[in-house]
């Protein structure tokens, strides 16, 4: 036994043979037999096929990463899965907060499409009161597990009904919800409550593992990774991973002036030496399991065809602006740089030419069809999806799109450009304006400046046009979208249920 880890049954579809297969013990011999009623050229197809891993970290901001430019932070693995593959430079995250960022990585939909327009209060993320906000969505696993990939999923999930395995997985372990203690969690490992005596970024290793070791070598697999680290709480590291920062002088993270609107609750971080450490610390215990992973892979001789790709579901700020923490780490909501900007790499060695640095502008919504298209699948066609694949920039070719991203976040919408950046909020709280050529670091608000007049008319009616295609109504009515329990921040209302 793994450390840490406790044996539970595993949940068993009685109609599903390689299922059956998979939890009797027995997964080689029968789930070879599943295939054989293939035809001979699709089983060909589906043994070419890539196997897939996707890592995802929680609140970590692009530029906390060693490849990313961050001297202090420990993380070679990751930094050698950029080394080794594609880096993005500027790739985001089209809502900087969890839960709706999840699903539009899933569905390829925005926000004001799939339903969720902040994070997922308890009752509405698991239990009996907790809502189906996929139903009626297709997502990528679904569409790689019709066509014959074998799913598993390992961490955090938020996005409904967490402790159910969700429709095309077959491998389950999480524990519901999107935060809790980093120390002796227990997890909902195919649908039986699974203690964990440890580092709960440990306990997504082992099931990883353990997802692994059951894996035929006919047949490919999605594995979806997605940590709790470095989210708050910052109770528990181990000592393997804060020993990095024994003598840390944290240079990546700028002490600016608290934020006039900060987030109250996450304004004790600021400027402190020991949230600093924690947050390095949390980063380097995934990518210590991370490493665990990808030598695994190795040693079962997968690692030459299977895709591997690490991002993150929204970006942070840990002193940039003033701010500690991501799109409600101020009210009203910011959209910040550092709070959309995550990290995203595309590592494959039998596929992915390595050493590339990829500045072309990409976004979580552009991630479902761009999983699709490398993987060579398609999906039922869905009007709500608002995505391109960026797969040809994997081969060193051009787009061919304008290189233009949009944002939303509740009552929040923003457009950006290579050189442009603006933020439109409803309810009457202010927008803003940045010339990230001339401002990269967004400290001069332009909005009322005449010479800029003329660009800021154009991208808003960019903006509303691109909203209105996407069949989102008027920022003025965002709240229409949703059924959820929306949080109240400060002054600002929450929904009326």
């Amino acid at each position: 036994m793994r450390r840490g880890l406790h044996n539970s049954e595993h949940k068993v579809k009685p109609d599903r043979r390689a299922e059956r297969a998979f939890h009797s013990g027995a997964p080689f011999l029968l789930s070879r037999r599943a295939l054989f009623g293939l035809p001979f050229a699709a089983l060909a197809q589906q043994r070419s096929r890539p196997n897939v891993i996707v890592f995802m970290t929680d609140d970590h901001g692009a530029w906390a990463t060693g490849a990313y430019g961050c001297g202090e932070i420990h993380t070679p693995n990751i930094d050698a899965l950029a080394k080794g593959g594609a880096k993005f430079t500027r790739a985001f995250a089209c809502t900087p907060v969890c839960s709706p960022s999840r699903m539009t990585y899933m569905t390829g939909c925005v926000p004001s499409a799939h339903g969720v327009q902040d994070w997922l209060r308890p009752e509405d993320s698991f239990g009996e009161t907790a809502k189906a906000w996929l139903d009626g969505f297709t997502t990528f696993p679904e569409v790689l597990a019709r066509n014959g990939y074998r799913c598993g999923m390992v961490g955090k999930w938020h996005m409904g009904h967490d402790e159910q395995a969700q429709r095309g997985f077959t491998y389950w372990a999480t524990v519901p919800g999107g935060g809790g203690t980093f120390k002796n969690a227990t997890y909902v490992k195919n649908g039986k409550p699974t203690p964990y005596s440890g580092f709960k970024e440990d306990a997504i290793g082992d099931f990883a593992l353990e997802f692994l070791d059951h894996q035929d070598t006919g047949t490919p697999f999605y594995l979806h990774v997605p940590f709790y680290a470095p989210h708050t709480p910052y109770d528990f590291q181990p000592e393997e991973d804060r020993k990095h920062y024994e003598k840390a002088s944290f240079s990546c993270y700028p002490d600016t002036p608290k934020h006039a609107n900060q987030n109250p609750g996450l304004g004790q971080h600021h400027a402190n030496n020991a949230s600093k450490m924690s947050y390095f610390a949390l980063i380097s215990g995934a990518d210590r399991n991370i490493g665990r992973v990808l030598r695994h892979l190795e040693a079962r001789g997968l690692r030459e065809n299977t895709l591997v790709v690490f991002t993150a579901d929204q970006g942070w700020n840990a002193g940039h602006h003033g701010v500690w923490g991501k799109g409600n780490g101020t009210w009203p909501f910011n959209m910040y740089e550092e709070s959309i900007r995550v990290p995203m790499i595309w590592n494959h060695p039998a596929g992915i030419k390595p050493g590339q640095t990829i500045t072309s502008m990409v976004s979580s919504y552009d991630f479902f069809p761009t999983m699709l298209d490398y993987t060579g699948l398609t999906a039922p066609p869905d009007r709500r999806r608002v995505g391109r694949s960026y797969g040809p920039l994997l081969k060193g070719q051009k787009l061919g799109r304008e290189d233009k991203l949009f944002f939303e976040y509740s009552y929040v919408r923003g457009i950006r450009t290579p050189t442009r950046k603006l933020i439109v909020r409803a309810e009457g709280f202010p927008s803003e304006f940045y010339d990230l050529e001339k401002d990269p670091g967004e400290t001069a608000n332009k909005i009322d400046d005449p010479a800029y007049a003329k660009e800021i008319k154009t991208l808003q009616a960019d903006l509303e046009k691109w909203f209105a295609t996407a069949g989102a109504p008027p920022i003025e009515k965002w709240n229409s979208t949703t059924k959820q329990h929306l949080t109240e921040y400060g002054p600002f209302p929450a929904r009326k249920q």
